[in-house]
């Protein structure tokens, strides 16, 4: 697909990033969750200290520069787990995509590049959170996840790296 480009998320990217989370917490399209509560709820646990030395991620940009969408992953400890955490050591991922550029194809290229990076990395699994309803899921699918767990509102979903 053309239109966008991928390159690595640098510690410049901390404030698209929180953006991001923000609008991977919106995916409905109703701004139903502030950055402020984002910013200050559980899901703060994705971003804070961006980067840590364990974090990887990846930005997609559209012709002019512009940021569009990330995706990222970070090792969260089991006493401040993630919705997706499934074992010590293994990365849980985000993504977040501006609507406007949703269905193009950025996502998918958004998280190919992230599944390579944590393979080269040397983690056999990625792991992530996705609420029931987000089409998202789909794409997970595509790209090899597969459920390992669930509630009434979240299915957690891991993808064999090795």
């Amino acid at each position: 697909m053309s239109g966008f480009a991928v390159r690595d998320a640098t510690p410049r990217d901390g404030a698209f990033i929180a953006d991001m989370l923000v609008e991977a917490a919106n995916w409905r399209g109703l701004p139903s969750v502030t950055r402020a509560e984002v910013l200050a709820g559980m899901q703060r646990r994705y971003i804070a200290g961006w980067p840590r030395p364990s974090d990887a991620g990846f930005i997609a940009t559209d012709d002019m520069g512009s940021a569009i969408g990330a995706a990222w992953y970070r090792v969260l400890p089991r006493s401040e787990p993630g919705f997706g955490f499934v074992a010590t050591g293994v990365p849980e991922l985000v993504i977040g995509v501006r609507a406007p550029w949703r269905s193009r194809g950025v996502g998918r290229a958004l998280l190919t590049a992230l599944i390579a990076d944590a393979g080269r990395a040397g983690h056999a699994r990625l792991a992530l959170s996705v609420e029931r309803g987000n089409h998202a899921a789909t794409l997970y699918r595509d790209l090899g996840f597969r459920e390992v767990d669930s509630s009434p509102e979240r299915v957690t979903m891991v993808r064999r790296l090795r």
